[in-house]
C-alpha cells in the first residue's frame, strides 16, 4: 500500500497505482493515466478477494473523497498504516533501522470525527469533493461524523449568495456545537438558529464574525479544559488524541526543572498536558486565534508564555535553553531552517508529532544527520477508515 492510500502493482516492469484495492488480491483494472514513470488505473474487477476486504458502510464510499479504506477491515488497516510509516522512513528518511510499534487502535473506527468542512455546490448543497473529480458531492449520509456534527449538518437549510464552506464543530465532553461559514463576500447575511448551536461567518480576510454564542467551543482532554476558536486548529478524533497526549507525556519524562519549547502549538493542546511538570514553557505558533486561545487556556499556569508568528522567524530570539521542544507542524513539516535551529539549540530530547509519514520521515532523516537518534515510533490512529497515519517520535540527542 502505497502512502496516499492506493493499492502498488507492476506491470511490465512499470508501478500501477490503484485505488480501492488491497495488497495481495489479483484484479482487472484499466490505466487512466500514464506516466513516464509509473501509471495510474482503475479497479475494473476484483477476481481474488483479500481475507481482509469488508463491505463498505457508506453509499458514497467510492465516489466521495472524505473516506479511503472502507474496503479493509479496521484490523488491516492498523497493520497497512505501521507499514507505510516504515517504508517512507526508509525511502525517504534513510532510517530502515527505526523502531516503528504497532499502531494504536482509535476508541471509535467510526463516527469520531468532531469537525468537517464542507463545499457547497452551484445549487446550494452541501458535500464533500469527489474523490476522482474537482467538484462537489452532495451527501445523504456520512458514518465518520460525530452524532452532534451529524446533527447539525441534517438540520441545515442554505439560502447564502456568497458561501464558499461551512465547518460544523461539536465537542465530545462538553455537547457544545458550533457552525463556521465562509463566505466570499464582506456582506453579513441574516442567520436564523432553531437549535442551541453558536454560529460564527468568516469573512473572506479571515475575520470572525459570531452571530450566536461564544465563537468557541470547549474540549476537555486529557483532565484539561481547551477553548477552540472558529479558525483555529484542534485534532478531529478526540477520544484518540487522549491517547496521542498520554504518549507525549510518557515520551517527555518532565522534570520540574525543564524548559519545553512547545513549536506549532496550537491552542496549547500538548505543551499545557506538562506544564504543571515543568520549569517552564514558551509556545509559539503563527495562527492569531489559536495563541489567543492558548493564552486563555493557559490562565492557570504562572510557568507558561506564548508567541505569535512564524517558527522560522522567532526561534531564533528565543534565550532559554530548551530541555525538550514539542513538534506538532501541519501536513508540510517543519522548513529546513527550523531544524536546523533546532539541532543547533541542542535539546536533550524531541518529540515529534506528525501527520505525513513523508515529511515526519524527511524531518527526522534531517535531525539524525545533526547528532540524534530515534528511540521509537508510535502511529496513532487519529482517521480510521482514511489513508491518513498519524505518529509520535521521539529522538534524543547523541553524546558527543
Amino acid at each position: 500500500m502505497a502512502h496516499g492510500g492506493d493499492a502498488v502493482a507492476r506491470h511490465e516492469g512499470k508501478v500501477v497505482f490503484v485505488p480501492y484495492l488491497i495488497p495481495g488480491e489479483e484484479a482487472l483494472v484499466e490505466i487512466v493515466e500514464e506516466k513516464a514513470n509509473f501509471s495510474r488505473a482503475w479497479p475494473v474487477e476484483v477476481i481474488s478477494n483479500s481475507p481482509d476486504r469488508v463491505e463498505a458502510l457508506c453509499n458514497h464510499f467510492g465516489v466521495c473523497g472524505g473516506c479511503h479504506w472502507q474496503h479493509i477491515s479496521y484490523e488491516r488497516q492498523l497493520i497497512l498504516r505501521r507499514e507505510i510509516l516504515e517504508s517512507q522512513l526508509t525511502r525517504i528518511g534513510g532510517l530502515p533501522e527505526a523502531t516503528v510499534k504497532p499502531t494504536v487502535p482509535s476508541p471509535q473506527p467510526w463516527y469520531y470525527r468532531n469537525n468537517v468542512q464542507l463545499h457547497v455546490d452551484g445549487e446550494g448543497q452541501l458535500g464533500f469533493i469527489e474523490a476522482t473529480r474537482d467538484r462537489i458531492l452532495p451527501i445523504t449520509e456520512c458514518h465518520i461524523m460525530q452524532p452532534l456534527v451529524w446533527e447539525m449538518w441534517s438540520a441545515l437549510e442554505i439560502d447564502f449568495p456568497g458561501l464558499e464552506r461551512v465547518t460544523l464543530r461539536a465537542s465530545t465532553s462538553t455537547r457544545e456545537q458550533l457552525i463556521v461559514l465562509e463566505s466570499a463576500r464582506h456582506e453579513v447575511p441574516e442567520v436564523e438558529l432553531d437549535l442551541p448551536v453558536s454560529c460564527v461567518l468568516l469573512l473572506p480576510n479571515g475575520t470572525p464574525i459570531t452571530y450566536v454564542g461564544t465563537g468557541y467551543i470547549t474540549e476537555e482532554v486529557h483532565g484539561g479544559r481547551l477553548r477552540v476558536s472558529a479558525n483555529s486548529f484542534f485534532q478531529v478524533n478526540t477520544g484518540q488524541l487522549e491517547r496521542l497526549v498520554s504518549i507525549v507525556e510518557g515520551y517527555a519524562e518532565p522534570h520540574g526543572s525543564d524548559f519545553v519549547l512547545d513549536l506549532y502549538c496550537g491552542v496549547g493542546t500538548l505543551g499545557l498536558s506538562l506544564a504543571d511538570k515543568v520549569g517552564g514553557l514558551l509556545g509559539i505558533d503563527d495562527s492569531e486565534s489559536a495563541i489567543e486561545d492558548a493564552w486563555f487556556n493557559s490562565q492557570e499556569f504562572e510557568n507558561v508564555a506564548f508567541l505569535q508568528g512564524s517558527v522560522e522567524d522567532l526561534i531564533s530570539r528565543v534565550e532559554e535553553k530548551a530541555d525538550l521542544v514539542l513538534l506538532d507542524p501541519p501536513r508540510r513539516g517543519v522548513s529546513r531552517n527550523a531544524l536546523d535551529a533546532i539541532v543547533e539549540r541542542a535539546p536533550a530530547r524531541v518529540i515529534y508529532v506528525s501527520c505525513d509519514p513523508a515529511t515526519l520521515a524527511r524531518d527526522i532523516g534531517t535531525m539524525v544527520q545533526g547528532g540524534y537518534e530515534v528511540v521509537e515510533i508510535q502511529p496513532v490512529d487519529m482517521f480510521p477508515q482514511t489513508y491518513h497515519v498519524e505518529a509520535v517520535a521521539l529522538l534524543r540527542l547523541r553524546p558527543r
